[in-house]
């Protein structure tokens, strides 16, 4: 309902003015109405209000049945009756909630839904209620428990919510849009613009949405589009209330007058089926309510805010005999409502009370209502007493009802955890002894402990199992273990649990719920995640990376910009760098520094993460100076003179390099200079352990101009000699990088010290400042930061473990020294903003990534950042304009998580350790072209010289594009995919017989094939590439895939033999230009290929062809059943696969009439699955062995 122009006085409400109210009767409460009722000291009524009198009610007409306080003194917002239960719900001013149960208006359940909002809405959901305030839409059990609390932005100020389905749900206010909420996943699906802001009530038919306007008009819009079909100006100056009811529109509102708005008596009717208006219908009350009571006949009720009701026909004349009163305790009438089943009236006042009108004494709510639940009696007092002393007391003794239920003993999953005796760790000599056949490992017994008994310890405090340095017999329940964790749950490692269906029913949604992308951690080296999404988050590295492509077959450049663009397509869905990490496995220099770990050192937490991150680190700046180097692009860097690079340089060593000056100095007086660049520095701290406060400025100024003694080459002595080694810096990089080696004790206990001093300072800083000679607590810091308080600091647990500062300052001095010191908020609304722009030489750089070393023993550790994502990555993955927030992001492999700011710079040494710091200059990216421009040519799509040295041209099985026939946007291809085996799966063997898969086969893409979707050549492969791998084959599934040993061998392969990239640039150019691709089963396929895929692009047969909650289909047996066609007789073939998967497109487009007719092609898929399960989905073996590769089909080839 809308409030404009009704009485002022309801606008000086506030909601704390209740909390405050005594337990002390209302003057204009009539006291009749509080017999027997008690109030608590908040002035709420407990007990419903019982009718001391029985009432005579004349059948047919409305009269009052009940009365009752919901909340003394505070109105009543909004009134609701049940859907399914007979029920009726009240929402107060105070944000509470209360429900009666039946006619006599029994409290069933009251709670408070917001301590700040009124309650505007209410409409009741199969298993819960949704309420509707300002800005929160929570839905709850009819018991007061929360289901979800859906926050809307602070601005919104919604009135109105419409449920269009079961599960979808507008919501309207007065701002110029409309929301689509989807209730099953609790998510904004879309946002309607309104052309006429300040939708206060929404109505629906079967015909059109209905939204009233405070500017008093009434728009109908499409159901489906929700565009305007139809506008109503009801009246001039506002809309209090409208409803529908078969082809007509009754309204009622307030006019423009003179002196103001007036309660205008004409209801405005209209005819829905000419869309014009009728005669209006004047009233002898001031209408501010008004519904469609349909019985007999399509009756209007009109109500007041005085409490005066009349009936009356819409199309006819009102007559003042049909004029009855409601007696309300406050002065005005807030809310009205009607009952499905039309029997029931209910009414809300300003004073809190709810009546209660009926046409029969025993009225219903609903025409079919469930039963409703109700707490059960206490049984204690009937129960017999037991004796627990005795230990022979019978459990049997307690009475257990019968029940088909779930017990209140049976915890949820969420809410408990298994807590079994861990068994102990396998022995080591069987490890190392241990020979594997399958995923099923065996090894002799080497006689240490009795047969068949294993030792139990029942005392968790045993050092023998409390060890987690042992090797554990599986990582399977790791998560399960009964101890507590020190390590925040969001910082554990995490696992990805697979099921018989692999990744599918996975759930990433649970762990992401950002738009950005994960990276999938079962990869072996995947321990450089992290570091991916460090330089992902860096906008020019991204750009230029993403520009970059070259010749070379491993280029990790190249490999790195085919990742980032996996990562800006996807919206949320977890990526995997699977072709990186295999070009980074080729590198030689990565197997020289030790950064390839083996499986059984990543698995068991061997290797020291926190030094391994520190060298790939500076490795991977380095390998990607290198593969730019090769590539000059001047046009990346826009900054204006003073470019220290030379030209070729590449614009990595522009970001990150730094031009060092080394000076030796020898005890004979001889100098030495020598000039140097580095991409990063490594933290070198003090000898010195004392507890004085060391700033982060000063130990990073010391280890950039680094000062040491050590011996060197003198060659003015001819020998080595004791020399005095500076270094001093030319030239600051625009993005400084640290490695903090913190890897020992002694630099651990450094940071912890540092932080505990620059704690205490913090709090005798803030102290200080708000009350200077005057002791201070620290029980009363809470107070400081609440908004009661003088100044807003911080809290306690944010000045914690916190040494690193989010800014500092850099100058360089006319001596060539260097000036470095911390930079805090407070310096830039002392210096201003722009004094590093005023100043030569004078840089601020802000913290955007820290990564972190997870120390727990029960996973062996991981890797995480926390990266501060700037405003341009937001916009691209909200896809709207003026976007110009930054957020901090803990990345934790798949796990994203928005996290608060201190927590990127706390570090808790026990757990939590820093490894890599990344600071970079303010506006940073206005130096650079950050324009990305895909590098993949058409040509890549050409003819191409095979790897294989015996490929002849008769075995040619495609025929690469023709200029003319160059694929345009929503062209078809048909694509298949053949792999092999690399790694094989990791299983265990439970004692219960069944497998749990731990680790997934590792797979390898082996032959791709795409074919003509269109055009004469329609079916013609035009790819059917043999994909050549330097890595050792274990399986190459030949009966599946038609892959032979030496097919993949460029030595005596006779196929066509290409490298990956070489493939992987072709199917990126046909994605990029936009084409569909058609196939059975395409979701692995991309993913072992490793690409990301628009959904609108991807049609695949095997969900065309799939009914929910059935089984998937096989490509074989669709192609028997729907096209008569027998394939994969022998092995299977990726150019025969992707030819009848286009068939079958074609098939379903013409059963479906492309899409039109959903419930014919229903009918199809019954029939199929019926078919299928006759013969156990087995297609009948062939009388006579044709090949279905069709013979023409080659010889159409030849012809070509």
């Amino acid at each position: 309902m809308n409030f404009e122009g009704l009485d002022p006085g309801l606008a000086e409400y506030a909601p704390a003015m209740h909390s405050a109210l005594d337990p002390v009767l209302d003057a204009h409460l009539n006291p009749s109405l509080l017999q027997n009722v008690e109030l608590d000291p908040e002035g709420v009524a407990l007990e419903a209000l019982p009718v001391q009198e029985s009432v005579h009610i004349m059948e047919g007409v409305y009269s009052e049945l009940h009365s009752v306080v919901a909340e003394v003194g505070v109105p009543v917002s909004v009134s609701h009756f049940d859907l399914h239960e007979e029920m009726l719900w009240v929402g107060s001013h105070g944000g509470h909630a209360t429900s009666f149960f039946g006619p006599t208006l029994e409290r069933y359940s009251s709670f408070q839904v917001s301590g700040s909002d009124d309650i505007r809405q209410i409409q009741s959901l199969e298993n819960g209620i949704l309420f509707l305030t300002k800005n929160n839409l929570k839905y709850m059990a009819r018991g007061g428990l929360i289901i979800f609390d859906y926050l809307l932005d602070e601005s919104e100020d919604m009135h109105s919510l419409l449920l269009t389905d079961s599960s979808t749900l507008l919501i309207g206010g007065l701002q110029n849009h409309i929301l689509e909420i989807d209730l099953n996943t609790v998510q904004e699906t879309q946002k309607y613009t309104v052309e006429t802001p300040g939708v206060t009530i929404m109505r629906q038919t079967n015909r059109f949405f209905f939204c009233g306007h405070t500017s008093g008009k009434v728009s109908l819009r499409d159901l489906r589009t929700f565009k305007v079909e139809h506008e109503f100006d009801a009246f001039s100056g506002s809309l209090s209330d409208f409803d529908v009811h078969g082809n007509l529109l009754a309204t009622c509102g307030f006019s423009s007058r003179l002196t103001g708005l007036a309660c205008d008596r004409f209801l405005k009717v209209y005819d829905l089926r000419m869309m014009r208006a009728i005669t209006p219908l004047q009233v002898h009350v001031d209408p501010a309510f008004l519904r469609f009571i349909p019985t007999y006949t399509s009756r209007l009720a009109i109500i007041s805010q005085s409490g005066q009701c009349q009936f009356c026909e819409p199309t006819g004349l009102a007559n003042p005999a049909d004029i009855f009163h409601v007696n309300p305790v406050g002065p005005l009438l807030m809310t009205f409502d009607v009952s499905a089943s039309k029997q029931a009236l209910a009414f809300g006042d300003s004073e809190g009370c709810v009546h209660l009108w009926t046409d029969s004494p025993e009225p219903s709510f609903n025409p079919y209502s469930r039963e409703t639940e109700f707490a059960l009696p206490c049984l204690v007092d009937s129960l017999p007493p037991l004796d627990w002393s005795q230990d022979l007391l019978p459990l049997s003794l307690i009475p257990v009802p019968l029940t088909t239920d779930t017990l209140l003993s049976d915890w949820p999953a969420a809410n408990s955890a298994p807590a079994p005796r861990r068994a102990p760790p396998v022995d080591a000599e069987i490890l190392r002894t241990m020979k594997k056949v399958g995923f099923i490992g065996y090894a002799p017994n080497p006689r240490t402990r009795l047969r068949n008994q294993i030792p139990y310890r029942l005392k968790e405090s045993d050092s023998e199992f409390d060890s987690f340095s042992q090797v554990t017999e599986s990582p399977i329940g790791r998560e399960e273990e009964p101890h507590l964790h020190m390590v925040s749950k969001k910082y554990r490692k995490v696992t990805i649990k697979y099921s018989k269906l692999g990744l599918e029913d996975f759930d990433f949604k649970h762990y992401n719920k950002t738009l950005f992308a994960g990276l999938e951690p079962h990869i072996p080296n995947a321990y450089c995640n992290c570091m991916i999404q460090v330089l992902y988050f860096l906008e020019p590295v991204r750009c230029l990376i993403q520009n970059h492509l070259c010749q070379k077959e491993f280029c990790l450049a190249c490999e790195l910009g085919f990742l980032f663009h996996m990562l800006d397509l996807s919206r949320g869905d977890p990526c995997q760098g699977s072709n990186f990490l295999r070009a980074f496995r080729t590198i030689p220099e990565a197997s020289a520094l030790g950064l390839i770990l083996a499986d059984s050192d990543e698995a068991s937490g061997k290797g020291n993460l926190a030094r391994l991150i520190q060298r790939w680190n500076r490795f991977i700046l380095t390998q990607l100076h290198q593969d730019l180097q090769e590539l000059e692009v001047p046009q990346a860097y826009r900054g204006a003179g003073g470019s220290f690079c030379s030209s070729g340089d590449s614009v990595i060593g522009q970001l990150f390099s730094c031009e060092m000056e080394n000076c030796s100095l020898c005890r004979c007086g001889s100098e030495t200079v020598r000039a140097s660049s580095t991409l990063l520095f490594t933290l070198s701290y003090p000898e010195d352990k004392t507890g004085k406060n060391c700033d982060f400025a000063q130990v990073l100024k010391r280890s950039i101009c680094l000062e040491q003694n050590t011996q060197a080459w003198c060659d003015n002595c001819e020998k080595y000699q004791p020399t005095i080694q500076t270094r001093n810096i030319r030239h600051l990089p625009d993005i400084l990088v640290i490695n903090c080696e913190v890897n020992s004790l002694k630099e651990a206990d450094f940071w912890r010290m540092q932080a505990e001093v620059a704690f205490k300072m913090a709090i005798k800083k803030h102290s200080g400042e708000i009350s200077k000679n005057k002791e201070f607590a620290l029980a009363d810091w809470k107070e400081l930061g609440s908004p009661e308080g003088m100044l807003m600091c911080p809290s306690i647990e944010e000045l914690k473990n916190v040494w690193l500062p989010f800014s500092i300052q850099m100058k360089m001095t006319k001596n060539k020294g260097l000036d470095v010191c911390n930079w805090t908020d407070g310096d830039e609304m002392q210096w201003g903003p722009a004094r590093a722009e005023e100043e030569h030489g004078v840089y601020v750089y802000d913290l955007m990534a820290t990564v972190v070393h997870i120390l727990d023993s029960r996973t062996g550790g991981s890797l995480v950042a926390h990266i501060k994502v700037g405003e341009t990555y937001h916009q691209r993955k909200e896809v709207s304009e003026g976007v110009t927030h930054q957020q901090w992001y803990l990345f934790n492999d798949f796990l994203i998580e928005p996290i608060d700011k201190h927590e990127a710079v706390q570090f808790d040494m026990n757990w939590k350790v820093p490894a890599i710091l990344y600071y970079i200059k303010r506006n940073l990216n206005s130096k650079y072209n950050l324009n990305i421009k895909n590098p993949i040519e058409a040509s890549v799509l050409l003819a191409e010289a095979s790897l294989a040295r015996k490929q002849r041209k008769t075995h040619t099985t495609f025929i690469p594009l023709m200029l003319n026939e160059m694929p345009q946007v929503g062209d078809l291809v048909g694509l298949d995919a053949e792999f092999v085996t690399l790694n094989e799966e990791e299983a265990e063997l439970r004692s219960d017989g069944t497998k749990s898969t731990i680790k997934p086969s590792q797979m390898s893409v082996a032959r791709i094939t795409c074919v003509r979707g269109q055009g004469p050549n329609e079916g013609i492969p035009f790819i059917d590439d043999y994909i050549s791998t330097q890595e050792q084959v274990v399986d190459y599934l030949t009966q599946y895939s038609g892959i032979k040993p030496g097919d993949l061998d460029a030595k005596i392969s006779s196929k066509h033999l290409t490298t990956l990239k070489s493939t992987y640039l072709k199917l990126r150019f046909l994605i990029d230009i936009g084409v569909k691709f058609v196939g059975h089963g395409l979701q692995k396929d991309f993913r072992v290929i490793n690409l990301m895929v628009p959904k609108d692009q991807v049609l695949d047969t095997v969900y065309l062809f799939h009914m929910p909650r059935k089984r998937m289909i096989s490509l074989r047996f669709l192609a028997w059943y729907f096209l008569d066609l027998k394939i994969q007789g022998e092995t299977h073939d990726s150019i025969e696969d992707a030819r009848t998967a286009l068939q079958l497109y074609r098939k379903y487009l013409e059963l479906s009439k492309n899409g039109t007719e959903p419930e014919s092609f229903h009918k199809v898929l019954k029939s199929l699955y019926e078919k299928g399960r006759k013969m156990d989905w087995k297609v009948p073996e062939p009388e006579g062995q044709t090949s279905p590769k069709n013979a023409a089909v080659f010889s159409s080839v030849l012809a070509l």
